[in-house]
């Protein structure tokens, strides 16, 4: 009998061997490459017509960043990876074992269930991070154009990226372990994801406890670290959902337990999931990754923040479907929420759309109190927020500084792009395939 140490390596061994043998990972790996492609020549087309190619204005081309026009819209093919292709590949790996009977085999070995899922969760992950090399190759494309890449943004994007798929890899893991079918298994996945998207939906119009909880849906967990935001909370959040979906798994893998023990245990671990989720959420750690700082304000604007100790109460009077209340929240409470170690904020409104409470005079109004000051404008521009806190507070706000960051605007079309992702990148992952199966198996 192996030792355990000795068996868990070669259980990475084994699943690696199933990944390679896996059609379902093989065909994730051939139609990526298109999928990148498509976003990323869209997005350097784009971006040129931006820049100036047929005459766009200097201003707008001065604030072209490549965070935005290259680095999100490419990978944003990952996402869609990650939602309809990566969870069939997970559950093929999972389900597998029981369709085989591979599992009843694993279980006669005294090495724990979620040593096992932690082996898959590996190897699915390296398959993921595989998959992960078109992008690449359209930076190394951008890069070789002329194009700028700010290697925290691009880590940014990408560790947001790894952390979804590492809770997709998860979910399916105990999806495909509580249904006895694949197919059951894939329908429970995707009945997650678009009750997620219900949740983003009741959020919207609603705003409220829906709006707390969307925060922490995958879609949303990744537009923050697309901004060049990482926050501390959103990281352990995710670890808490993959530890969740991976102990899920581990309690319906064992065979022998009786369905009401193990049903017990998953509410356990949903609960235990639940309360450390919340109590991540109370992190406010975070740090700004972007070049041009874009989720904070400026140096000189933090630095007299930081002298306020004085909790600011900021009173909204806007529905949850208002603009303005989006303009509001990304452009002055994310940044207040970084720089003040005190603030909450209220929404006030009646309707979700906002559009039948214009007759009613406070509608609209932004209420700032602070050290039983108050304040109140209809703007929500961040410099309006600041002038308003700064006059609270009896403090000189400071003085203006020259705008340090400038965007890098680009004319330029890699070549040779559709032909590498069109073309021979779905080749290369056929031959590959092809080879691979004509000489080991």
């Amino acid at each position: 009998m192996r030792s355990p140490g000795r068996a868990w390596w070669w259980l990475l061994r084994k699943e690696c061997s199933e990944l390679i043998d896996s059609r379902a990972w093989w065909v994730m790996l051939a139609l990526i490459g298109p999928l990148v492609g498509v976003s990323f020549i869209a997005a350097t087309r784009t971006y040129a017509e931006a820049s100036g190619l047929g005459g766009a204005a200097g201003g707008l081309a001065d604030a072209l960043w490549p965070l935005d026009g290259i680095l999100v819209p490419t990978l944003s093919a990952y996402e869609i990876a990650a939602l309809f292709l990566l969870p069939f590949v997970a559950i093929r790996m999972i389900a597998g074992d029981r369709q085989s009977g591979a599992l009843k085999l694993e279980l006669q070995h005294s090495l724990p269930s979620i040593a096992r899922l932690g082996a898959k969760m590996l190897v699915l992950l390296a398959g993921w991070s595989i998959a992960s090399v078109p992008a690449l190759i359209a930076f190394a494309e951008w890069r070789a154009a002329g194009g700028s890449i700010y290697l925290p943004e691009l880590g940014s994007v990408l560790l947001g990226h790894l952390l979804n798929a590492g809770v997709v890899i998860a979910l399916a893991a105990a999806a495909a372990s509580v249904a006895e079918h694949p197919s059951t298994a894939a329908i429970l996945t995707l009945a997650f994801t678009v009750g997620t998207w219900v949740l983003n939906f009741l959020a919207a119009v609603h705003g409220g406890l829906w709006e707390r909880l969307a925060r922490y849906t995958p879609a949303e967990m990744l537009q923050a670290f697309q901004r060049g935001q990482v926050r501390l909370a959103l990281v352990l959040a995710a670890f808490a959902a993959i530890a969740a979906g991976l102990g899920l798994a581990s309690v319906w893998m064992r065979l022998g337990v009786s369905v009401r023990r193990r049903a017990a245990e998953s509410i356990g671990i949903v609960a235990a999931a639940s309360v450390l989720m919340f109590g991540c959420s109370r992190s406010r750690t975070d740090w700004d990754v972007s070049e041009n700082r874009r989720n904070s304000f400026s140096e000189s604007d933090e630095r007299l923040l930081k002298q306020i100790q004085t909790p600011l109460h900021v009173e909204a009077h806007l529905a949850p479907e208002d603009p303005r209340r989006f303009d509001l929240e990304r452009q002055t409470l994310s940044k207040l929420r970084r720089s003040l170690p005190h603030v909450t904020v209220r929404y006030v409104a009646a309707t979700s759309s906002g559009l039948f409470e214009q007759a009613n005079l406070h509608y609209g109004e932004i209420w700032y109190e602070l050290g039983g000051r108050r304040a109140m404008t209809r703007v929500t521009s961040s410099e309006n927020a600041l002038e308003t806190i700064y006059a609270l507070a009896g403090m000189p706000p400071p003085k203006e500084e020259q705008a340090e960051h400038r965007g890098h605007p680009l004319v330029a079309r890699p070549a040779g792009a559709a032909l590498i992702f069109y073309g021979i990148w779905p080749l290369l992952a056929a031959g590959v395939w092809i080879f691979i199966h004509r000489r080991f198996v």
